[in-house]
Formats: C-alpha cells, sequence, structure tokens
C-alpha cells in the first residue's frame, strides 16, 4: 500500500493516480508492494533526519529508508517539498515532472538501484526516465 503523509501545508492533487504509477513501477520490476509511505516536509525537516539518521548536514530532497523484505517493497520516502520546488528551477522542469521523479527515485531504491558512483548514476536516471514515461502513458 502507497501512503502519503503531510508534515507541512502541500497536499498531492492526484494521489491516486501516483500510487497507482508507482504500484505499476513496482510490478514492472518484479517486485511486491508492501508498505511505502511518503512523507511531505520541508527543509528544516528533513536536515534533521539527515543529521540524526545519517549523520549529514546537508539539505537534500529525499531520504529513503528501506525495509523492504525479499522482494516485498517496504519504507519510509520523506521528501522535502521545499528542495523538489528549487531543483525543478534548476533543472528547467516543472515541479510535477521533478516530483515525479522524486517519488520513484525512492522506489528505485527499493528495488536495488544505486546511485553513489557515476556510472550507477546513469543508471539511475535511465530508469526514473523510463518509469516518468509509464505515468504519461497511463494518463
Amino acid at each position: 500500500m502507497i501512503n502519503f503523509n503531510y508534515e507541512n501545508d502541500f497536499t498531492l492533487e492526484n494521489e491516486e493516480a501516483i500510487a497507482t504509477w508507482l504500484t505499476r513501477v513496482i510490478e514492472s520490476e518484479n517486485k511486491k508492494e508492501g508498505e511505502i509511505n511518503y512523507i511531505f516536509c520541508d527543509d528544516e525537516y528533513l536536515h534533521k533526519i539527515n543529521l540524526e539518521y545519517l549523520n549529514h548536514d546537508t539539505l537534500t530532497d529525499i531520504i529513503s529508508f528501506d525495509y523492504s523484505m525479499g522482494n516485498e517493497l517496504n519504507g519510509d520516502v520523506f521528501v522535502s517539498v521545499e528542495r523538489v520546488k528549487d531543483n525543478a528551477l534548476d533543472f528547467n522542469v516543472s515541479f510535477e515532472e521533478e516530483l515525479k521523479r522524486v517519488l520513484v527515485h525512492g522506489v528505485l531504491h527499493y528495488c536495488g538501484y544505486k546511485d553513489k558512483t557515476e556510472n550507477d548514476e546513469l543508471k539511475m536516471r535511465a530508469k526514473e526516465d523510463e518509469k516518468l514515461a509509464m505515468f504519461h502513458v497511463e494518463q
């Protein structure tokens, strides 16, 4: 089950469409959907999590905690709406497009994709693009 939680005044306008798309992404990777919680927050909220759990004193757009068991994906994905807005401007894309990229990025980590090396990052970007195209086809 895909759940959306809000620690700020942001709300997704199309929760059902996003959840359906993410479910299809999971199925397309031959994984099972467990419980995935998206928590939308601001920079300050996510910065505290970054410091406390990862010992990183930086701002970030997403932090995902993976509780997957075998082929069943489970986890918590924290998303800074502020960072996503700034990144959308930096990358010259719409907020909606950047938000979908971040949402699918968390799921792709649970599927086993990494982004620590340049090569892994290229593979992750290609997977993100592939999965973003799935959303556009559905709508």
